[in-house]
């Protein structure tokens, strides 16, 4: 479990093909401190097993599905990635619930300015609307974020400028592509109504005077 708090950005090392699945090495420093083979490690927003481990940083298998729904499956060397290491239980609750399961990827459609902040509009997959709603959270590449304005599958987030600074977000403009992790207790809440209830339709909304 992360909170979308980055406590580093480091950069792909390299990207070597396995089978179906990649080995993802990592450059970094900060967050090597206590790391263990075997922990939890969120890069960009994808959570990694970290089993090996150096002085300049670890390295991590990636699966087939994680390729295919992550910016991985497009990643260069030299990419800079946020990175952040699982939360302890002891520790601060900055963010909101990030599992580091990777929904899909958006897309950078817009930006502007506002003064020092940057208003930042992504698209994402249609499917994922529903579970997006105005002042929610949302992870985009591992960073807890409030969605300021939302029309229809587009969302838009308020950037400040320590976030620009400390994250890849900074680096990156329109075109981009940019890993999206929903709010995961939207999930949870659906999967529950469904059980009793079925599948929520227009039909049913109606049915309860919304």
């Amino acid at each position: 479990m992360f909170t979308g708090i980055i406590e580093e950005t480091g950069s792909i090392r390299g990207i070597t093909r396995s089978g179906s699945g990649a080995r993802i090495d990592v450059a970094c420093s900060t967050i090597l401190a206590g790391l263990k083979q075997g922990d939890s490690i969120a890069v960009d927003g994808v959570c990694l097993t970290a089993d090996s481990l150096s002085s300049a940083g670890f390295s991590a298998m990636a699966s087939r599905e994680t390729l295919e729904r992550s910016t991985f499956k497009t990643a260069r060397p030299q990419a800079a990635v946020n990175l952040e290491r699982a939360m302890a239980a002891t520790g601060r609750f900055g963010g909101h619930f990030v599992q580091g399961h990777v929904d899909a990827t958006g897309t950078i459609v817009r930006d502007s300015r506002d003064g020092g902040a940057l208003y930042r509009t992504i698209r994402i997959d249609q499917a994922l609307e529903k579970y997006c709603i105005e002042k929610g959270s949302i992870a985009i590449d591992g960073i807890s974020l409030t969605i300021a304005m939302k029309k229809n599958n587009e969302m838009t987030l308020v950037l400040i400028p320590e976030t620009l600074r400390q994250t890849t977000q900074g680096s990156k403009g329109i075109g981009s592509a940019v890993n999206i992790e929903i709010d995961c207790i939207a999930k949870y809440v659906e999967s529950l109504l469904e059980a009793r209830q079925g599948p929520l339709t227009e039909h049913k909304l109606r049915e309860h005077g919304f």
